[in-house]
């Protein structure tokens, strides 16, 4: 627990039993070796697996400046195919977990999420729209981006649907967190309702790929999306983080943080800003993907407590986990086939954190 240290306007530790830092150091520093296996495991298993030898023989031939040939398969595999879908899921999974922990802390809501202000809607309303009318109204546009008026679609339809939601919660230079929460609502309830219109639209190859995309997945993780989106995922990641004491200061209220010498103000717009800037990269290449926003930090908070400055890189550690292994899981549960992430994810994860939540709520006190 943390109690506002009004003199220096920042949060101070408090001797007192609450104190859970300890936790949220222990914390990172076992999930940092969480992901370090995930890594591994991410880029070794699948329907054509690597074998852990060979990777080592590799990693410890590169370190040393003598590296090992890998045979033709091996290195496609390993730098065409895992490599760049490891690194994706793992922005993807970071963005998401962070966007959802920051979220719960600006509307100081633990169910809030970056579906429930519409982003996610407006970025999958522009991906279907690209999708749908790509071949006609947006023919000009998808001769020029070619393969990247999908993300860019998506992206742009978050956008909009962020400035969209600032200027219907901003009155007289005020934001209210509460107009945006019900304006989000309603936003993405339009955006659900757009993407049903365009779904009847489509014909029979535009709903399949409608489908899988609107399911989420890693399969078609390059490295030339992975440099399309991942500067907008890690500025964004780095911008949310740098905020968490500011974050801490809202769980109070927007007066107290305010006499606490936050611009409250500057904050809320900086964070949806950046919220917003890094859901729409991560849907406009993994499609939607469920589940990480709102359990990940919420998890998380039951155990290492609501301090931002241990959650949001616990949430981020811990969401590129949970991704990771997620995807592994989907690409070998029926191999060499692949299932969806969203399916997979909304299967494992409800009920997961449900029997959590009942199993542990009298230790943590719930």
């Amino acid at each position: 627990m943390f109690q506002p240290d009004l003199s220096r306007g920042v949060f101070r530790k408090a001797p007192f039993q609450g104190d859970r830092s300890h936790m949220g150091r222990e914390a990172l520093c076992l999930l940092a070796l969480l992901l370090a296996g995930t890594v591994v495991a991410s880029v070794s298993i699948g329907a054509s697996a690597v074998s852990l030898g060979t990777l080592g023989q590799w990693f410890f031939g590169l370190v040393s400046g003598q590296p090992a040939g890998l045979s033709t398969g091996d290195s496609i595999i390993l730098f065409r195919i895992r490599l760049p879908r490891m690194v994706m899921g793992g922005l993807v999974g970071a963005s998401l977990a962070v966007a959802g922990a920051c979220l719960q802390g600006l509307f100081r809501n633990p169910l809030a999420d970056p579906g429930v202000i519409g982003i996610s809607g407006g970025a999958a309303f522009g991906a279907v729209l690209s999708i749908v009318l790509g071949g006609t109204v947006l023919a000009p546009l998808a001769a020029i981006l070619g393969d990247y008026l999908l993300p860019a679609s998506a992206f742009v339809g978050g956008l909009a649907t962020t400035l969209l939601l600032f200027a219907i919660g901003t009155r007289d230079g005020q934001t209210s967190v509460a107009t945006m929460l019900l304006a989000g609502i309603a936003l993405a309830a339009i955006a659900g309702a757009g993407v049903g219109f365009l779904v009847y639209m489509a014909d029979d190859q535009q709903l399949r790929d409608l489908t899988f995309w609107t399911m989420g997945g890693l399969g078609g993780a390059t490295w030339s999306k992975v440099a399309l989106s991942g500067p907008f995922m890690l500025v964004s990641l780095v911008v949310m983080m740098v905020h968490a004491r500011g974050l801490n200061a809202l769980l109070l209220g927007d007066h107290q943080a305010l006499h606490m010498g936050v611009d409250v103000q500057a904050l809320k717009s900086r964070l949806v800003l950046f919220i917003a800037l890094s859901v729409g990269a991560a849907v406009a290449v993994s499609g939607i993907i469920g589940f990480v926003g709102i359990i990940v930090p919420h998890l998380l908070r039951l155990i290492i407590g609501p301090d931002h400055r241990f959650l949001l890189p616990a949430s981020a550690v811990l969401g590129a986990i949970l991704l990771m292994l997620t995807d592994i899981l989907a690409r070998t549960i029926d191999a060499p086939a692949e299932m969806p992430i969203g399916i997979v994810m909304s299967a494992i994860g409800g009920p997961f954190f449900l029997w959590l939540m009942l199993r542990k709520r009298r230790a943590l006190s719930l």
